[in-house]
């Protein structure tokens, strides 16, 4: 059993009697051999300086099978370095990827990562603490949308979050957006995990894209259906009955749109209050997490806050965490789309510009996160990222092999 300070990452046995290896797996199409090239350096502590430049960094290396070099990891957070979350996120990758690694240790601030061919295969990743499970399967994701084969995850840890996307998001709001570039992503979630206690577990199915295409999402459309959710295990039923009240009441909703989430033994204690609205072309998910200073009424005014604000910018097509997610796998599909079928394994072929689509989508403004995200994807790929801010930002991802 891993302690609290450790992680345990593991391919699962697709029979009893074998553990998956990369004779029974497939490979990322034109995926490097681990060394490929002098490695990608990245400056951590640039723009946002946490967490999402390591994992989008590692992705990028794992798809294009450059290795990375990372300094000054989560240099602006109040504790610099490798967090339990972060290093299951290595870890995993190096997993996925059968990846040569140093410096994947609690607390370093620097690492280097040369991946292998990424195999798709059936795995688990579990941590002894609360740590994200959606923070380790948006870092393997993209790697194996693009593989050859279909692969499972069974993710232990928290599924609820603060700073972190939740499952309701994932699942909701980011897993559609997926289906649409051609991949496939579908989850399901088995145990609530809430901080600090964590216990956790998602079921993810990835099911890959012989190639991505990219789309514009530059509107949302009409707003079709608005409900709620209210998670409260090992807590008072009044704590939901509370949240979901005050929420109906300010979003003008009936009970009929207001759920109490499924009675489930040994989870929690934990609140999240959950808010879907679902438009004509997006669904955005909006989570607010019960915390011991805050009353019923006041997650509830929280969550309606951030609901406002989205509503307030109705041309923008996603909220900001969405827009930080879909970046990256737009520029995928960019990146996929400017290489020429006899170059498929190089990552820079050129093609006509002219002829390479482009991806543009609105969003309700742009963050930090999003242009840190920005610059480490055009360090690995030949594809330029144009962000607008205003009162409807936009993004424009352009192929510039």
């Amino acid at each position: 059993m891993p302690t609290d300070d450790q992680v345990e990452a593991k391919p699962r046995h697709r029979d009893p009697a074998r553990t998956a290896t990369a004779a029974d797996t497939k490979s990322v199409t034109g995926a490097a051999q681990t060394g490929r090239g002098a490695a990608i350096e990245i400056d951590g502590s640039q723009g946002e300086g946490g967490g999402q430049i390591l994992r989008t960094a590692l992705a990028l290396s794992m798809i294009t099978g450059q290795p990375l070099h990372l300094r000054a990891i989560r240099a602006k957070r109040p504790k610099p370095g490798l967090m339990r979350q972060h290093l299951m996120c290595v870890q995993a990758a190096a997993q996925v990827s059968g990846a040569h690694i140093s410096g994947a240790e609690l607390g370093a601030t620097e690492l280097r990562f040369a991946p292998g061919p990424v195999r798709a295969s059936a795995y688990e990743f579990a941590m002894a603490s609360a740590g994200s499970c959606m923070l380790v399967l948006q870092t393997v994701l993209p790697a194996l949308m693009l593989a050859d084969a279909p692969s499972t995850l069974v993710l232990r840890g928290g599924t609820h979050n603060p700073m972190a996307p939740s499952f309701h998001f994932v699942r909701d709001a980011f897993a559609p957006l997926v289906q649409r570039l051609g991949a496939g992503l579908t989850l399901q979630l088995q145990r609530l995990g809430f901080y600090p206690a964590g216990g956790g577990e998602v079921t993810a199915t990835i099911t890959p894209a012989a190639r991505l295409t990219p789309f514009d999402l530059t509107e949302r459309g009409e707003l079709q259906q608005g409900d709620a959710l209210c998670l409260t295990p090992g807590l008072s039923g009044s704590i939901a009955r509370r949240e979901l009240t005050a929420l109906g009441q300010a979003m003008g909703w009936g009970e009929d749109r207001l759920r109490f989430g499924e009675a489930r033994q040994h989870e929690g204690p934990g609140n999240a209050l959950i808010a879907r609205l679902r438009y004509a072309h997006v669904t955005e998910v909006f989570v607010e997490l019960g915390a011991r200073n805050l009353s019923s009424e006041q997650v509830a005014g929280k969550l309606v806050q951030a609901i406002r604000a989205f509503q307030r910018r109705p041309g923008a097509a996603v909220g900001p965490h969405l827009a930080d997610q879909l970046v990256l796998l737009q520029a995928l599909a960019v990146w996929q789309a400017g290489r020429t079928g006899s170059q498929a394994d190089a990552p820079h072929a050129d093609v006509p510009q002219a002829d390479v689509p482009q991806a543009r989508f609105s969003c309700s403004e742009v963050t930090e996160h999003l242009r840190t995200n920005c610059v480490v994807i055009e360090r690995f790929l030949p594809v330029r990222c144009t962000l607008t801010q205003g009162p409807v930002s936009r993004v424009t991802v352009r192929w510039a092999g």
